[in-house]
């Protein structure tokens, strides 16, 4: 595979996708290139503050608990606020907790900003994912969502290094760029995007059709929604587990934490030079086998940590679990837009965040007593058991939903995005798609066919 070949479908990858989405991507990208504060959190506590890690462990669990609170909270404003004004908000919010933390020092007070920060950075993402389905057709939404996570883990990896570099200017400076650059989130969002919450529909006669309220439990009672949401809180959790369970596993067999630091920069790693070709591949593919693909990737590569002594093969089984974290990312978020009534896309993208907030506030706790009670085996063999039980459930319980809503079954091969029954014009029917190309054939299109002009960045 030539390096000519690569470019090419990188650029195929990012074609196609409407101004605004870039404006978007941008936003996403100087956020997390300026997410300095969980990064450094833990090391500004023992190490400035002088607090206890127990402490310093509680304060970063309190972030992911606002999350649980912000989530839904960010997708009914989302729906009833708008897109835009929820999204500049709690991005000045956030960087509002941000710029509070330089200033901070009481036990209680830092508690209070980052449960309050924590809330603010979760509610701005039901916002973000609506938006991409508002303004990306159907039928790209996966690759959109796909790259918008590519941007988060290319800031964060920015991020990550320039800190560490940056660091001898102090933390408290650290907290103040992540504060401007949170703010600048919110400038590039005023400035650059339009609100692309849907219209309400019109009757025959001209008047407003008024569309039933949805509530948090209304969502709930959504069956495939709610499985879907239940499967991917099994698979947050086994996602959320290494970065607890593998760093004591590897200090338990000896390895030193700059072997640990190494080997989790992997995962960053792949994921921005492999993100985009991945994508390219898995593109039109079914989602529920997407899903089901990415789950056992999970229980493969966690599963596997078990058997790891060295750092190369800790370092392997997190490349197995970084390709399914690649391809179930923007699955899920795609399947979760697809099943979205229009009207209440911010509500189900909340309540999916939802999911993931619950697992990173109760997978580190969980993950913990595991590897200080029964041992690290059992929490790695666990999450492979945990990892199978998910695929066979989104082959089993989602194989329909996702082929009426959002793609066809496992069996359907698929090339074209179904047809919304809402969006169905005369003599199209809902649901329907068309065949697809082996997959082989895929894999070869997406290193070898010319690419046409990629939209640059900002539009």
């Amino acid at each position: 595979m030539s390096i000519a070949s690569l470019v090419r479908a990188s650029r195929a990858t990012v074609s196609g996708l409407p101004p605004g989405f870039w404006w978007l991507w941008t936003s996403t990208l100087v956020n997390r290139t300026g997410a300095f504060v969980l990064t450094f959190l833990s090391l500004y506590l023992t190490q400035e503050l002088d607090y206890s890690a127990w402490y310093a462990g509680l304060v970063i669990a309190l972030h992911g608990l606002g999350g649980v609170a912000g989530s839904p909270l960010g997708g009914m404003l989302t729906d009833r606020w708008g897109r835009r004004p929820t999204m500049i908000s709690m991005h000045l919010a956030g960087g509002t907790c941000a710029a509070a933390l330089a200033v901070v020092s009481s036990a209680w007070g830092i508690a209070v900003v980052v449960l309050l920060m924590g809330v603010a950075m979760q509610a701005v993402r039901p916002a973000i994912s609506a938006m991409i389905a508002d303004m990306v057709p159907e039928a790209d939404l996966r690759r959109a969502y796909a790259l918008n996570y590519w941007a988060l883990n290319l800031g964060f990896a920015v991020a990550a290094l320039g800190g560490g570099a940056a660091i001898f200017l102090g933390y408290r400076t650290l907290f103040v760029a992540d504060a401007v650059a949170t703010a600048l989130c919110a400038v590039i969002v005023f400035m650059r995007l339009r609100e692309t919450r849907p219209e309400a529909r019109v009757d025959s006669a001209g008047q407003a059709v008024q569309e039933q309220r949805v509530t948090v439990l209304d969502v709930l009672k959504d069956a495939p929604f709610r499985t879907l949401v239940l499967l991917n809180l099994l698979v947050c959790l086994i996602f959320t587990a290494p970065w607890v369970g593998l760093p004591l596993t590897m200090a338990g067999e000896g390895l030193s934490a700059d072997s640990y630091g190494m080997v989790i920069a992997v995962n960053g790693v792949v994921i921005v030079a492999l993100q985009l070709l991945v994508n390219r591949i898995t593109d039109k593919r079914s989602p529920a086998v997407l899903l089901t693909v990415s789950s056992l990737l999970f229980a493969a590569g966690t599963g596997a940590t078990a058997l790891a002594g060295t750092p190369l093969v800790f370092a392997a089984t997190v490349v197995v679990w970084t390709l399914g974290e690649m391809v179930h990312v923007p699955t899920n978020a795609a399947a979760t837009a697809r099943l979205a009534p229009e009207h209440a896309r911010g509500r189900y993208q909340g309540v999916m965040g939802m999911s993931w907030a619950v697992a990173g506030f109760v997978a580190p706790i969980l993950a913990g007593w595991v590897v200080d009670g029964p041992g690290p085996d059992v929490l790695w063999m666990g999450c492979a058991v945990v990892g199978a039980v998910a695929a066979v459930g989104y082959t089993v319980l989602l194989r329909r939903a996702l082929a009426e809503d959002g793609g066809p079954a496992e069996d359907e091969p698929r090339d074209a995005a179904p047809v919304p029954a809402e969006k169905a014009g005369p003599g199209e029917k809902a649901g329907s798609v068309e065949k697809a190309e082996p997959i082989e054939k895929a894999v070869e299109k997406a290193v070898e066919k010319p690419a046409e002009k990629a939209e640059p960045v900002g539009g």
